[in-house]
């Protein structure tokens, strides 16, 4: 591997930027399959939801072991190992004849990409140097982005012609992913064997920080915290609640909750081309408390007396605030593990999913038994947390906070 110089990424953080654009493209071409094609079975709406969920519960039950995995026989294996075991599970899932196949199928996937997510996420902070983790992280969230952003329109047109074609051609692209994992990326050399002429078997560089100290360390902590409030907001409550709200508190039609979700998705790519050197360079607790204050108005606006154009200041504030959310918890996770952490990673993106699932569940029982501004109170409550946390960070604003 080739040091990066003063503005210069390694190789690796752009082969896994890529990885991440082709994953998610295919998880947004096949999003919108998922419950035509389980409603195919003859099921009833709970078992498509469950159909849909399950991808999301192993991935998460499952990360801790893929943790476990990276620790023990490197990123680039368990990252390859995880891209194909969703490959053939999604492709499967696709040509699968009955519920329960695709079922079984769909939560073997979340398993997967378990594998994939904390592999990739703990190769780009061990490759990143100090002063360049916050942009390795944000170029690795724009991959994603990017590919969350364009497939889901693909998706939707491929599910009318026929809803098994978007799984195949996602294993396709999966295959692909896993084929440029295997070949371009390679651990890197440590720091003691740089310019070594066998990079064969690697040594791993210094020993990785277990997990209980991590667990003992404000900084780890304030990052599992801004994760949370990541997953809450990001992956389950702006997915989940916003399109009911603007349909049933605001009375507009579908079209106006996909405005706000592009007014958001356009912030966050207009924050990330700032986001990175603002979290390398400014430092990152600034950036952080910028960053979960930003998310924390965002909230606090919809709990507000309903009105459209709070609903769109709302979700572009909140765009703004998840590039920075995006980058500076991963770099605030690289700077207390720089080695093969691969459990430290694991619970960290954990935290992002326990907030997927619960976000939504909490916020929709919330909506029911009181109202939408109830939901959205208690979700600035959640944001709020991370705001908390990051006024409370030690270390110098100038540089990356030390774990010591």
């Amino acid at each position: 591997m080739r040091r990066p110089g003063q503005s210069e990424l390694p190789r690796e953080v752009a082969i896994l930027a890529v990885i991440a654009f082709v994953v998610a493209l295919g998880f947004g071409i096949v999003a919108p399959a998922i419950p035509i094609f389980a409603s195919s079975f003859g099921v009833g709406t709970t078992a498509v939801g469950l159909a849909v969920s399950a991808f999301a519960f192993f991935r998460f039950v499952s990360a801790f072991g893929g943790g476990s995995l990276v620790e023990r026989f490197g990123e680039r294996a368990v990252l390859t190992a995880g891209l194909l075991l969703v490959a053939v599970t999604t492709g499967l899932a696709g040509l699968a004849s009955s519920f329960p196949a695709f079922l079984l199928l769909r939560a073997a996937g979340g398993v997967g990409s378990a594998m994939f997510t904390v592999s990739a996420l703990s190769l780009l902070l061990r490759v990143a140097p100090p002063t360049h983790r916050g942009r390795a992280a944000a170029t690795w969230q724009g991959g994603f982005m990017l590919g969350g952003v364009a497939g889901p329109a693909a998706g939707g047109l491929l599910a009318e012609l026929s809803p098994r074609l978007p799984f195949l051609l996602y294993a396709g692209f999966l295959i692909v992913a896993s084929g440029v994992a295997l070949l371009l990326l390679r651990p890197p050399p440590s720091r003691s064997a740089v310019g070594a002429a066998s990079a064969a078997t690697p040594d791993p560089g210094p020993d990785p920080v277990g997990l209980r100290r991590a667990l003992g360390s404000r900084i780890y902590l304030t990052a599992l915290v801004a994760n949370l409030g990541v997953g809450w907001v990001l992956f389950g409550v702006r997915n989940s609640l916003v399109p009911l709200y603007v349909t049933e508190e605001l009375g507009r039609t579908v079209a106006w909750a996909g405005a706000g979700l592009l007014a958001g998705s356009a912030a966050q790519a207009v924050g990330l081309l700032r986001s990175g050197r603002l979290t390398d360079g400014w430092g990152r607790r600034p950036s952080l408390v910028l960053g979960a204050a930003l998310a924390t108005a965002a909230m606090a606006i919809l709990v507000l007396p309903p009105a459209l154009w709070s609903f769109l200041v709302s979700m572009a504030v909140y765009g703004l605030a998840a590039s920075l959310l995006g980058s500076v918890p991963a770099a605030l996770v690289g700077d207390i593990s720089p080695a093969r952490g691969g459990r430290v990673v694991a619970v960290f993106q954990m935290s992002a999913d326990l907030g997927a699932i619960a976000g939504p569940l909490i916020a929709g029982w919330l909506t029911d038994v009181a109202s939408f501004q109830a939901a959205f109170a208690v979700t600035t409550a959640v944001v709020a947390l991370a705001l908390a946390a990051a006024l409370g960070l030690p270390g110098d604003d100038r540089r990356p906070v030390s774990a010591g």
